[in-house]
């Protein structure tokens, strides 16, 4: 009789465990939506971006658990410069974003907000948030691209998106300051079969790149600038192309990524 009692009691307590465990697995998965947009706050014009993490990062952190929880995975605007997330739990979340222009949340050595930009948004149904910010550069097509013996040759025009006494205004008091922040490092020609074209979908047979050292290229600053692809893309192809430019500051600050302004893609036919 004992045994049989010890099997009841047993069997009594496997059935409460998988019930428990059923209720776990009956939550709903996440379905609420934010979605947005990184527009240049003097323009108004969307920031253009890489579609990864040499792109503007967004950083959600769920504020309805208090002050010490961790940050949701983060995840990247894509080409054009949007942002959506269909997957997040109903909730009240703190919209961070980092990328090519002054840092949003600027701290000084000591952890001491200096300045908060970030957005704290209630996220239920379809969310939406507009981010304005102040690109470091800006990158522009001059002239129709031209294909030579199988070489695209592209002419572009870089200049600042906010002014030296602006970005030192804004970025030394976060401490560390070095005037070497503001140098120009190195233009980008990314060549893809893909529309998405970027650092992250790039033909590395035909995408190159100039560099420069120091303040070389501050001469070159508003003026045209021609750089040519690398080997020969074959005939009768239909190629994408960007082209992209960096200052030497990373974002988020010691985070060691320095970010490429962009500019829209275009379509080319190797003839």
């Amino acid at each position: 009789m004992k045994k049989i009692a010890y099997f009841i009691i047993l069997v009594a307590l496997l059935s409460v465990s998988s019930c428990s465990m059923f209720e776990l697995d009956n939550y709903e998965a996440p379905k609420e939506t934010l979605q947005g947009v990184v527009v240049d706050a003097a323009t108004g014009e969307p920031v253009l971006t890489d579609q990864g993490s040499e792109g503007i990062r967004v950083r959600l952190t769920e504020l309805s658990w208090g002050d010490n929880v961790t940050h949701n995975p983060d995840f990247f605007c894509m080409p054009d410069g949007t942002f959506r997330n269909t997957k997040l739990f109903k909730g009240h979340y703190n919209v961070r974003i980092d990328g090519p222009f002054i840092p949003l949340l600027r701290e000084d050595d000591r952890g001491v907000p200096l300045a908060d930009e970030t957005q704290d948004v209630d996220i239920e149904g379809v969310t939406e948030v507009k981010f304005e910010v102040q690109p470091f550069l800006k990158v522009e097509w001059v002239d129709e691209p031209q294909v030579i013996n199988g070489k695209i040759r592209a002419k572009v025009k870089v200049t600042r998106g906010v002014s030296e006494s602006e970005f030192r205004e804004k970025i030394e008091p976060m401490g560390g300051y070095s005037n070497s922040f503001l140098n120009v490092t190195d233009i980008q020609l990314f060549v893809s079969y893909s529309p998405t074209v970027g650092y992250r979908a790039r033909d590395e047979r035909w995408s190159s790149s100039i560099e420069y050292s120091g303040t070389s290229f501050n001469n070159l600053l508003g003026e045209t600038v021609t750089i040519e692809s690398n080997g020969t893309i074959p005939s009768g192809r239909v190629v994408f192309i960007r082209a992209a430019a960096r200052i030497n500051y990373d974002t988020p600050k010691g985070s060691g990524t320095r970010r490429w302004n962009y500019n829209a893609p275009l379509e080319v036919l190797v003839p």
